[in-house]
């Protein structure tokens, strides 16, 4: 296990490399960064300073080692909008986000869990079929339509939940049921898919041949194995959760690390950019990174 996860962890680091290669170069993408800084309005001597005073005449790879070597110690840069440092600012939003993807990743497994394994036990009856309407319409409906009926219904006319903010711990209730359920279809499908697959092999027919009682079948030995692609897809959709949560951030006014991106690119702020897609695709590579360590954990055959 020790060898497998020094293995993971190399080749996370090789990803994360690339990654930040990506990320810094994302600021050249769009043209020369200078030119941005000064605006329409700016003249050439403008963005001739600007260039000078952020180092933006010298070297890629020399500005590449600077800014990885500032970003290893917590220093993104200074905010062209706020004139903060970059880190201060997402040191203030990362909580809001990382608050909302954990309570809707955890309503999603809610949901999905006990749906996959009661459509997996009963294929084709009425409660497989209950689930996958319900995985349906969850992929069917817009995740600002659906926050945008929940705050009319439950936070206008019941007035049992705010409708935005983090004042409380309720503001998080509905921003929470959209993500979650948004999340839910794909990985209460996976564990159908799983679930089925699992019931059906030789070691579940002797398990349940030597006597075990059919609670201890399911969610013992058939979940353990029908568990590892959930366990990867998870991962993943907690990384979507993260990065794309701007719309709903943007409908329930949460200030979060999403919406502080849209507003950056609406601002070109070009710092808090950078720092915020650098932030969220390392979340992706270390996201990824447990979820190979988890699956290896569960099933020793993987870390072959």
């Amino acid at each position: 296990m020790i060898r497998f996860a020094l293995r993971r962890l190399g080749l996370a680091a090789l990803v994360a490399l690339l990654v930040s290669a990506a990320s810094f170069a994302l600021i050249f993408v769009a043209g020369d960064p200078a030119v941005a800084l000064a605006g329409q309005s700016g003249r050439g001597q403008d963005a001739e300073y600007l260039r000078t005073l952020y180092g933006l005449d010298r070297p890629w790879v020399i500005q590449y080692a600077d800014w990885t070597w500032r970003a290893l110690r917590g220093d993104f840069g200074r905010s062209l909008y706020f004139n903060l440092p970059v880190g201060a600012i997402l040191w203030e939003r990362v909580p809001v986000t990382l608050t909302l993807g954990c309570t809707a990743l955890g309503f999603g497994l809610l949901l999905a869990v006990p749906l996959g394994i009661a459509a997996a036990m009963r294929p084709d009856s009425w409660i497989d079929r209950g689930a996958l309407f319900l995985a349906v319409v969850g992929q069917a409906i817009p995740g600002f339509w659906l926050g945008l009926i929940l705050i009319i219904v439950f936070g206008m006319r019941l007035g049992w939940v705010p409708i935005s903010g983090t004042e409380e711990w309720r503001g998080y209730i509905l921003p929470t049921v959209v993500l979650g359920y948004y999340v839910m279809p794909s990985l209460m499908r996976i564990l159908r898919t799983g679930m089925i697959e699992v019931l059906g092999t030789d070691y579940i027919r002797a398990a349940r041949a030597k006597g075990l009682l059919g609670p201890r079948v399911i969610l013992v030995h058939a979940l353990r194995n029908a568990a590892l692609p959930l366990v990867s897809l998870a991962a993943v959709q907690f990384g979507v959760l993260l990065s794309g949560s701007i719309v709903i951030e943007s409908v329930f006014a949460l200030n979060g690390v999403g919406r502080l991106a849209w507003e950056s690119i609406l601002r070109s702020d070009l710092p808090v950019v950078q720092s915020i897609v650098l932030v969220f695709s390392l979340s992706y590579v270390l996201l990824t990174l447990a979820a190979d360590l988890v699956n290896a954990w569960l099933d020793p055959r993987l870390r072959a």
